[in-house]
């Protein structure tokens, strides 16, 4: 009957979370609070509804094992390559400096230093999963303090398994377990070695031969088993399963099934994810915090301020802008998971008496409910950071490459912020057209790897006036934000656009809800992704119907134009049709490239008569990055010519349609 058991806890569990996430979401409240809630109603200091506290919480640890799986999947080794410094500086700094105030705050409280040195280990982990879950749904993984927050995060999982085989030895004062230790460590060294160079060697093969059996069955059972396989054979060499799965899904994301992968394996990552942050919000004891108020709220505070500082400061001097660490040690700001592992190693080891435990079990759950509510807040604490900018005169070998050159000696040039997918592909597109600019960017690798580009790439904070015009805002014609940080992105419209007025600033968003924020900052452009792939999606449909270029275009065009206004400023949509039809819409400008294979090549423009048959006009003409206005009649069209067009809506679809359709 064990079975009807875990089924009957596991339905009230999530029976209970349905209600209480509900009411959460209702109050815009974060989802990870409301499980946390809900797992201190039906726990043992709660209502006392679960029977089988040791099922659910072995259920609640495989949640954890997909979370750090697919987490693993929508990273790259590339990635981590990348943050390599914010990884093997920021981690080791933040740990021993919140080891270091910990020890030193509990020796002069009169406890031992072996008691002082384990509260240090417990406090200075951080919780991967409820960390990386918010970020992730804020869709700031791919942000600098994302990145950031991630790297260190690594560093302590991979440090949890020094710290569980150093407790012993804290516990008995022993010396004679130096040899144990050195050869634990080095063994997990080389199994995991050993298995990312199998997986690397290995899954592409094993993942080519399932995809040609074209099963979905079959390969979402190969993924679960290498995942949650990988993680089992980890745990043999001493490391943590979530540590273990996420090198299954770092493997796995450096093939070409990852997407797939990562699409399969979601839904059961979010089910049982949840029980996890339920089985955290179990151990809250209520009674605690009431027999010791002071004392609990004391250390919560103490806690929560003291991995903020050392993480800011940790990411700060890893290289990171002051913005992106205060982000960061805000995210870092209470205790893991992984630490009460270590507590309930230490309370057998002595360490940890009972009523020692329930306290510290009580602030640890109190640090990871108000997580997310900090998250929240902590864009407006790095709005209220730009005096601290200052601090960088202080750190000379901090300054950019761009505030130590000469100031950029061009003007009409385009600035590129963030140099990801998107800003290298407008910077090759740029260099073909031979128009200038000026890339920024805050990893310092990236910038070394691309120095020998067309454009003039530098290191530097685009949130940082000073850098800003070091790169020639003043003098620039159009500002491309291209970062995946939208709380950075705000700042640097907000800064750019105080700089220099008359700037054509553009921004690419993730999501639609930034777009108004964005507009009243002063972006001209805002190009949410949700929004254009909607658009690429019915274009491709279409294209699959033989709907002719100019009917696509013509239905691209009016999609964009309703969208837009209709977010921007919420009209209704008579009223956008209004507007469409007044006199707002009686004149517009538009473009056509002449492409390679195009008919009206070799021909003038006298010849192909568009202001007769379409009644739009050519004001102008683009070729070889230099345009003129008011072309000749005479001027023989070329391949790359863009022409500019100017009419009433109807009459340059007409044009459009003459210049790319032979039939007209």
């Amino acid at each position: 009957m064990s079975e009807v058991h875990i089924l009957r806890d596991v339905l009230i569990i999530f029976s209970i979370s349905v209600l209480v996430v509900f009411v959460f979401q209702k109050l815009r409240l974060p989802a990870v609070a409301g499980f946390l809630v809900s797992g201190t109603l039906v726990g043992p200091h709660g209502l006392n509804l679960i029977s089988d506290l040791h099922q659910v919480e072995t259920l609640a640890e495989i949640g954890v094992v997909l979370l750090l799986f697919t987490i693993g999947l929508e990273t790259s080794l590339s990635r981590i390559r990348a943050s390599r410094r914010l990884l093997w500086v920021g981690g080791p700094l933040q740990i021993l400096s919140m080891l270091s105030g910990v020890t030193l705050g509990g020796w002069l409280l009169g406890r031992s230093w072996e008691e002082s040195v384990f509260w240090g280990l417990l406090l200075s982990l951080s919780s991967t999963a409820i960390v990386l879950k918010i970020l992730g749904d804020r869709g700031e993984i791919d942000a600098l303090h994302g990145q950031a927050t991630m790297a260190i995060l690594i560093f302590q999982d991979l440090a949890v398994v020094a710290m569980i085989l150093l407790t012993p030895v804290l516990g008995t004062g022993s010396q004679g377990e130096t040899g144990v230790i050195v050869e634990t460590l080095v063994k997990s060294v080389i199994v995991v070695g050993l298995i990312v160079l199998a997986a690397r060697v290995l899954v592409p093969h094993v993942l080519h031969l399932i995809v040609g059996t074209r099963s979905r069955e079959l390969f979402l059972l190969s993924i679960i088993v290498l995942g949650l396989g990988t993680a089992w054979l980890t745990s043999l060499a001493g490391l943590s399963l979530a540590l273990g799965a996420f090198i299954a899904g770092l493997v796995i994301s450096e093939s070409e099934y990852s997407h797939q992968a990562l699409a399969e394996v979601i839904p059961f990552r979010d089910s049982f994810n949840s029980l996890f942050f339920v089985s955290v919000g179990m151990l809250m004891n209520p009674s605690v915090i009431f027999e010791f108020p002071i004392l609990v709220m004391g250390m919560l505070v103490l806690v929560v301020l003291g991995k903020f500082l050392t993480g800011t400061g940790a990411v700060f001097l890893a290289g990171a802008p002051v913005s992106s660490a205060l982000l960061t040690g805000v995210a870092l700001a209470q205790v893991g998971e992984f630490a009460f592992i270590l507590a309930r190693v230490g309370q057998g080891e002595g360490l940890l008496d009972t009523q020692a435990y329930n306290i510290f079990l009580a602030v640890s759950v109190l640090s990871m409910t108000i997580t997310p509510f900090l998250i929240q807040w902590a864009p407006r604490l790095a709005r209220r950071t730009e005096a601290l900018d200052r601090l960088k005169h202080w750190f000379p070998r901090r300054q950019s490459n761009a505030s130590q050159s000469t100031k950029i000696k061009v003007k009409d040039h385009v600035i590129i912020v963030g140099y990801g997918l998107n800003g290298r592909n407008l910077a090759r597109v740029l260099g073909d057209m031979e128009i200038p600019f000026v890339v920024l960017d805050v990893n310092p690798d990236v910038v070394q790897a691309d120095q020998k580009g067309r454009g003039t790439i530098l290191y530097g904070d685009g949130t940082n006036p000073r850098v800003l015009t070091q790169a020639g805002i003043i003098m620039a014609r159009v500002l491309v934000v291209a970062t995946s940080d939208p709380f950075g992105a705000r700042r640097i419209v907000q800064q750019a656009r105080q700089l220099n007025p008359t700037l054509h600033i553009v921004v690419r968003t993730r999501y639609l809800k930034e777009l108004q924020d964005l507009q009243e900052l002063g972006a001209n452009d805002v190009v949410p992704e949700e929004f254009e792939t909607s658009i690429e999606i019915f274009a491709l449909v279409l294209r699959t119907y033989q709907t002719p270029k100019s009917m696509i275009q013509d239905k691209v065009e009016e999609i964009r134009r309703e969208g837009y206004l209709l977010l921007r400023r919420g009209e209704l949509p008579e009223l956008a049709h209004h507007l469409r039809a007044g006199t707002l819409a009686d004149v517009q400008v538009d473009t056509c490239r002449v492409e390679n294979d195009s008919h009206v090549l070799g021909k003038p423009l006298t010849q192909l008569h568009i202001h007769g048959r379409t009644g739009a006009s050519v004001i102008a003409i683009t070729r070889g990055g230099v345009t003129q206005s008011n072309p000749s009649r005479d001027t023989v069209l070329e391949p790359g010519d863009v022409l500019v067009l100017l009419g009433a809506r109807e009459q340059i679809r007409k044009a459009i349609a003459l210049l790319v359709d032979a039939k007209m």
